[in-house]
């Protein structure tokens, strides 16, 4: 493939050659060139497929506890999926977060709230989840389930992995939207559909949330919400936090929204680290990964994955370090602090490879019934359908 990728380039160059030698075509041919040499697959025929994952949360007085630990073990559950291969390649992964059965929501839309579309910013999946407050009210699990197919961006490739995951605890009966009507428009689009019961497996099972699952081609799941998770500190967490410090660095806020971005990117690790020391550890391993890319603000990532052009930015939306520099002395500085990121996260990849070693060796019980122990589960086995390996 990369082989053909190579000579459908070299005849793309040449066709546009023939065509003259103007300023424009100079600057494709250097476009191209560049596209051949990154590692980003820039001529492959087709996207990278993409795991999209919808979360469904019941933010209701008794939810505080899902909450928490979706807060706490987002990192996690991200970092697994880190580690998956769809045809040999990485895929990407997009998030989209739903609250419902809060009584702040408007009773008009069936106390049912878009918290998130479908992203692939982790600052900002992680700002929204912080965002969540429980407060009572209705849950009507038909009714959310049918406005997240509704609005959501589901796409058409067979490849994508689409799977939702709804969690509650009570009676998934509820409302004036059939829970089966709404999933079955689901399974029409290729969407399969988790639900996570946060109580007695019995009570859920005769509430209607296995009957879900199995209508949504997925896994029905009981959860202890209200349970404390156990965290196991390590001999690497520390030295891992110190490369996320340095890693930190590496980042070159541009544009408008640059620095607000930044600055995000800060809170986040300070909010991980409020639940728990190695939450924030999570994170910083998160931060190592493909999934983790800033494009939107960040300068190293936006040349990487073509979506900035220097020509194009003004000295305004440049870092105080950049301005008053050169097109060569500014991309020389992007190519150093690229090489250092990378230095960085493999290094961060490598400790978290003994970390979790220690941490198996040191876990007692294997019957975890945390949501992120759920999640993961269920989405290795629907992954596995579709060849998705691990």
């Amino acid at each position: 493939m990369k082989k053909l990728n190579v000579i459908l380039a070299s005849a793309l160059l040449l066709t546009m050659a023939c065509k003259g030698n103007s300023k424009t075509d100079t600057a494709l041919l250097n476009e191209t060139k560049i596209e051949i040499v990154t590692d980003s697959g820039i001529l492959k025929s087709k996207k990278p497929n993409t795991i999209k994952v919808t979360l469904l949360l019941d933010t209701s007085n008794s939810m505080d506890g899902l909450i928490h630990q979706a807060k706490a073990q987002l990192w996690e559950i991200i970092n697994e999926l880190s580690y998956a291969k769809c045809d040999g390649e990485k895929p990407n992964l997009e998030i989209a977060l739903y609250e419902y059965g809060n009584d702040n929501l408007p009773s008009s839309e069936g106390h049912i709230r878009q918290v998130l579309a479908f992203s692939s910013d982790l600052d900002e999946i992680s700002e929204k989840l912080f965002s969540l407050t429980t407060r009572g009210g209705n849950e009507f699990c038909g009714h959310v389930i049918q406005t997240s197919i509704d609005q959501l961006n589901w796409g058409n490739n067979p490849k994508d992995l689409k799977l939702l995951f709804i969690a509650g605890n009570e009676p998934f009966t509820q409302g004036k939207v059939s829970y089966k009507d709404a999933i079955t428009n689901a399974t029409e689009k290729d969407v399969v559909i988790n639900t996570i019961f946060c109580g007695n497996y019995e009570q859920g099972i005769s509430g209607m949330w296995k009957d879900g699952a199995i209508l949504g081609k997925g896994d029905y799941m009981t959860i202890a919400h209200t349970q404390t998770i156990v965290y196991i500190k390590t001999p690497y967490d520390q030295k891992i936090m110190e490369y996320n410090t340095r890693l930190n660095k590496t980042y070159i806020a541009y544009g408008r929204q640059g620095s607000a971005k930044f600055a995000k990117q800060a809170t986040q690790d300070f909010n991980a680290n409020s639940i728990n020391e190695e939450i924030a550890v999570d994170r910083a391993v998160s931060k190592s990964s493909s999934f983790y890319t800033n494009s939107s603000w960040d300068l190293v990532d936006g040349i990487a994955n073509d979506s900035v052009k220097l020509d194009e930015l003004s000295k305004d939306e440049l870092p105080k370090e950049l301005k008053g520099k050169s097109k060569e002395q500014i991309l020389a500085y992007v190519k150093k602090q690229q090489e250092e990121r990378k230095k960085i996260q493999r290094e961060i990849r490598e400790l978290d490879t003994q970390r979790k070693l220690y941490i198996a060796k040191q876990s007692k019980d294997d019957s975890k019934t945390d949501l992120e122990s759920a999640m993961i589960k269920a989405i290795k086995t629907q992954a596995a359908r579709k060849n998705y390996t691990w």
